[in-house]
């Protein structure tokens, strides 16, 4: 204001009588009045500023079909699509110049267009999008450490993670990857954010992706970057952005190294928390996947203070949102090199095809039945419990749903290797467990990503919620009772960089050997031969305490999946 004031009264420098500098009072005094409407609100007025996320759209760029859940039922409807989110944020920006859009991860794994890019084609969608300010998700590292650089260095905005190093050697912690925080002035008002990944991304992806990195836990520095960002850097609002799962979201809100920050807008598991969870320290949210949604907090300032907060999921309806036409533009030209493949059909479903339940669904059957056709001397096969891929519904001239070769890289983006090994009943007994606990822990700490494994071949009934260790009741393998000294084989697919005695998380798998076959391989092969194929639940993983409808992980609070 000072520097605008100061520059008109030089133009005024031209009149040299006392009688035109009292002429031109008025036009002073309206410059001052235009200049402070500019400056900082004043101290007894409010505002509102707006935080808009977005987190897992797995380079869904397309509205899709959505699965909701709606009296007690699946119903479905098109959302999403990265020019639809154009559309929004710019009415969001002209309904308020004060608004800050964060993105909490895993958006560059997840479709054909990424896989063949390595990515790059989502950069200038990112990019024009005009994001404020990104955390890496789990999935960043899917091209490796240098690559996740490259790919998060393209993009215009900061990026924080207070949790991922350089490794310098033999586990030595470097410096940090990414700043771990960034903080927000807006009209002379600071807001923070510090930024955590999943700590777990070594386990829960395949080793040799995240080679090169360490992970700490939150709570470890969470208390300093508070204190930072409270004390030294006057911030009257604290948010983390989380990667990290709904349930060690909500357990790191409860901890007491979680006092100071006021907010966790996270990620990974999907979920959509309409209302937010109220923890011990903090509110916890998360904004679903795919680009269907947009989690929108608004907070209302007086005298340098957040008086109020109010939090909205926003359902980006393909129909309400159209799309906004630089942003298509922008999307045809880095999908078109690959539209051809994307879109070529090679195969079909009866059923609509989904991911969301955490037991058994139509998409991990359909890939279950494929290996299973393929590998037909195996005892058990089984896939992993992957939580990616929008749903797909709508049927095509033939009255099936079309299966594209695009879609399979969205159900299955790594196409790995197809392994085969041999473990004993008591290796099965144990892995069991140790799987089920990944999901149920009753201690949040202890769960992480995914849901439960899946298989063909086995027949397993379990207690989701019971004891740790003693969650499975019963198990049948080829209509006999699991013998734990008898030796079964199994495949599934090839992780980088695990032992060559592991196999789906399996430790001393026995004669562990690669096949010709790939996961996509099988797929095509599979769907060439039986399409159209009735993907049905075989029930073979029996919930005894849930529903087998159970759409969340998440117990103890108050939050329902819809």
């Amino acid at each position: 204001m000072g520097n605008n004031r100061r520059d008109f009264i030089k133009k005024l420098g031209r009149y040299s009588t006392s009688a035109a500098l009292v002429s031109a009072a008025p036009m002073i005094a309206a410059a001052e009045k235009l200049c402070d409407s500019n400056s900082t609100e004043e101290p007894n007025q409010s505002f509102t500023i707006s935080i808009l996320q977005t987190t897992d759209v797995h380079c869904q760029i397309h509205p899709h079909d959505e699965l909701f859940w709606e009296n007690n039922k699946a119903v479905f409807r098109k959302t999403g699509g990265y020019a639809q989110l154009a559309s929004y944020f710019k009415k969001e920006k002209k309904r308020n110049a004060d608004v800050f859009i964060v993105d909490t991860g895993d958006m560059f794994q997840g479709s054909e267009l990424s896989v063949k890019t390595t990515g790059e084609a989502l950069v200038p969608i990112l990019n024009a999008l005009e994001y404020n300010l990104y955390l890496p998700g789990n999935w960043e590292v899917i091209y490796y450490k240098s690559a996740m650089q490259h790919l998060l260095g393209s993009l215009n905005a900061p990026k924080i993670c207070a949790n991922m190093y350089h490794d310098l050697t033999e586990g030595k912690k470097g410096e940090f990857i990414f700043q771990p925080y960034h903080i927000w002035n807006v009209k002379g008002v600071k807001i923070g954010f510090i930024g955590y990944t999943d700590p777990l991304v070594p386990i829960r992806q395949s080793p040799n992706y995240s080679k090169g990195i360490i992970y700490s836990k939150p709570e470890e520095n969470l208390p300093h970057y508070v204190d930072v960002l409270r004390n030294q850097e006057h911030c009257v609002f604290v948010i983390i952005l989380a990667h990290l799962g709904l349930s060690q979201q909500i357990n790191l809100a409860n901890m007491p190294e979680c006092e100071g920050v006021d907010y966790i807008l996270g990620g990974d598991t999907h979920e959509r928390v309409r209302k937010p969870i109220i923890c011990k320290y903090a509110k916890v949210v998360e904004p679903g996947a795919f680009g269907s949604f947009v989690g929108k907090l608004n907070l209302t300032i007086k005298n340098g203070k957040v008086i109020n907060d109010e939090y909205e999921l926003i359902e980006i309806d393909s129909a309400e949102h159209k799309e906004d036409n630089e942003m298509a533009q922008i999307i045809k030209k880095n999908e078109q090199p690959f539209a051809a493949s994307i879109q070529k059909i090679i195969g079909y479903s009866t059923l609509p095809l989904y991911r969301y339940f955490v037991v058994e669904n139509p998409i991990d059957t359909m890939i279950l039945n494929a290996l299973h056709w393929q590998m037909n001397d195996i005892d058990i096969v089984l896939s992993n419990g992957f939580r990616f891929c929008p749903p797909r519904t709508t049927p095509d001239s033939t009255g099936n749903i079309p299966i594209t070769e695009g879609y399979l890289f969205d159900m299955l983006p790594v196409n790995s290797t197809v392994r085969t090994g041999k473990v004993t009943g008591k290796q099965l007994k144990e892995w069991l467990e140790k799987e089920l606990n990944n999901v149920f822990a009753q201690n949040a700490a202890e769960r992480f990503g995914g849901w439960v494994i899946k298989f063909k071949g086995m027949e397993v009934s379990f207690n989701a919620f019971g004891t740790k260790g003693k969650r499975v009741q019963e198990v049948n393998i080829g209509g006999n009772p699991l013998n734990l000294n008898t030796v079964y084989s199994i495949c599934a697919c090839e992780r980088d960089g695990d032992p060559s005695d592991m196999l789906c998380r399996i430790k001393g798998v026995l004669e562990a050997s690669n096949t010709p076959h790939t996961l996509h391989s099988i797929m095509k092969a599979y769907l060439a031969a039986n399409s159209p194929v009735t993907p049905t639940a075989t029930k073979a993983a029996k919930i005894l305490d849930a529903p087998e409808t159970l759409l969340t992980q998440v117990s103890g609070v108050d939050y329902i999946f819809r």
